[in-house]
């Protein structure tokens, strides 16, 4: 099965029209997790808003929409 990791950076989207081609759903979450991981860390490297951000890893197949990996920084005064 093949399965596509999409970003959203706050309100911008990438659209990923590649996909990986995986065992199942418990290996696209798995590569979700890590994709997740490795994209937030040079996301919080880059970013800084005094109100803070949002991104999420959207995975989906080629039926539609499967899960969501998401987070959000909150800056409270």
């Amino acid at each position: 099965m093949r399965y596509y990791f999409d970003i959203r950076d706050g309100e911008a989207f990438s659209e990923d029209e590649d996909g990986v081609e995986l065992e199942d759903l418990t290996q696209a979450q798995l590569e979700a997790a890590e994709s997740f991981a490795e994209v937030s860390k040079e996301f919080a490297a880059r970013t800084s808003h005094p109100l803070g951000y949002s991104l999420s890893v959207e995975v989906r197949d080629s039926t539609g929409p499967l899960f969501e990996v998401a987070f959000r920084f909150v800056t409270r005064h």
